[in-house]
Parts: C-alpha cells; sequence; structure tokens
C-alpha cells in the first residue's frame, strides 16, 4: 500500500497480518542559540532550524480516529510541536505489543530524531500533510 496520508497510516497498519501498536513522537522547530543572522532569517521563514522531540505516545490503530483527533489528544499536554513523526510495531502471534514493550521502540524513535535520523519514519505537519523531511 502507498502511504500517502494519515488514513492510509492507519488504513495500513489495520491491514497487516499481525497486530501493530502504532508509535508518535511529536517535535518541536528550534533553532540553535547560536544561529547566524541568516539562519534567524530562515527559521523565521520556516526553512532550516532542527526538529526536537517534545512527547511521545504509542497506540493501538483500533484507538485512533482522524487526526484531528490525535491533535486534540496532544493539545491536552499543553506542548507545542510542529512534526509528528510515525512508525508502527508488529506483534506476534495475533498479539499487538504491549505499551511496555513498546517503551524501548520509542525511546530509539525520539534519540534517532534528536541525531536527525529520521528517514525511517512518516512524518506529518500539524494539518496532518504527509512531508518528506531531509
Amino acid at each position: 500500500m502507498n502511504i500517502t496520508c494519515y488514513a492510509d497510516f492507519i488504513t495500513a497498519a489495520r491491514q497487516q497480518p499481525q497486530p501493530q501498536r502504532l508509535l508518535f513522537v511529536f517535535a518541536a522547530a528550534e533553532l540553535p542559540e547560536n544561529a547566524s543572522k541568516g539562519q534567524r532569517i530562515r527559521f523565521e521563514a520556516g526553512q532550516g532550524g532542527s526538529l526536537a522531540p517534545v512527547m511521545c505516545v504509542d497506540k493501538l490503530p483500533q484507538e485512533l480516529g482522524d487526526f484531528a483527533d490525535l491533535v486534540k489528544e496532544s493539545a491536552q499536554m499543553g506542548k507545542h510541536w510542529d512534526i509528528a513523526f510515525a512508525s508502527g510495531m508488529s506483534g506476534t502471534a495475533g498479539k499487538a505489543p504491549s505499551s511496555q514493550e513498546a517503551d524501548q521502540p520509542l525511546n530509539q524513535m525520539v534519540e534517532m530524531i534528536r541525531q536527525g535520523n529520521i528517514g525511517r519514519f512518516l512524518a506529518f505537519t500539524r494539518d496532518g500533510e504527509l512531508v518528506q523531511l531531509r
């Protein structure tokens, strides 16, 4: 299945042969303290900067509605974010991974994003648009 939007991601997770647990890391765009004037100008124009994880969550596909629901739930945490990174982990023997089993992969995902290794994850804007970051 070609994933082009959040709904496709959820549908693909629900169609997997083994139950899935979905991992989300929400990141905010930030500018380093020692940024140059040029970097600041580009950042203010919506370009450049780095992404810092601010919160994360794991969910079963059946616990998720549309992207607006995910945004609404994340707002309850009171932290601003710009990009939501998403990934999935597969269960075994017809059983989805537990939330506890998701802790280590979720922490690894957070660390990978901190290091800028984001190529393995889907990335969604606050509007739910799938984007490719470089």
